[in-house]
């Protein structure tokens, strides 16, 4: 009466809905996922500062990096520090027009609360630092940053 069945077949697993898991899983990753834009293209070693704030809103910040160029750039464009914006070289009075362009992109719901974040090489230039603040005056860019690593500001000293 309780006899049990010498064979117990177990059924196999579908395999119907993988291609639609591994598609999900592709498209989540493809729109979750951002791809660094700039290619640095000045040495950027930032200084250390005692009182360091993070950033709270990254699609709110225009980055301008002001350095020496790196190794590759140097024989074309010589020792001196210079800007990048984006993944170019540029001039300060290219500075303005650089920031209205990003600020244009922005929804206008935003602009007011844009930073510019200069992350300035420690060993740059400041003339030309105090000439890309300038130019970030003229537009009335007036909410400025400066990114550094959290530390002891004493290690900046030569």
């Amino acid at each position: 009466m309780f006899k049990k069945s010498k064979q117990e077949n177990l059924p196999e697993v579908s395999t119907a809905s993988l291609p639609d898991i591994v598609f999900m899983l592709l498209f989540f990753f493809m729109t979750v996922t951002v791809m660094k834009s700039d290619v640095l293209m000045v040495e950027n070693t930032l200084p250390n500062a005692s009182e360091v704030k993070k950033m709270q809103h990254k699609d709110r910040i225009i980055y301008i990096h002001i350095g020496k160029p790196s190794e590759q750039y140097r024989k074309l464009r010589g020792e001196e520090s210079l800007i990048q914006i984006n993944d170019k070289f540029a001039y300060p009075e290219e500075v303005g027009d650089f920031v209205l362009m990003k600020l244009a992109e922005m929804p206008q719901s935003i602009r007011a609360f844009t930073t510019v974040s200069l992350k300035v090489d420690k060993n740059a230039n400041m003339g030309l630092v105090a000439d890309v603040k300038l130019e970030l005056r003229k537009v009335n860019a007036l909410k400025i940053n400066y990114t550094t690593y959290e530390g002891d500001a004493f290690k900046n000293q030569k």
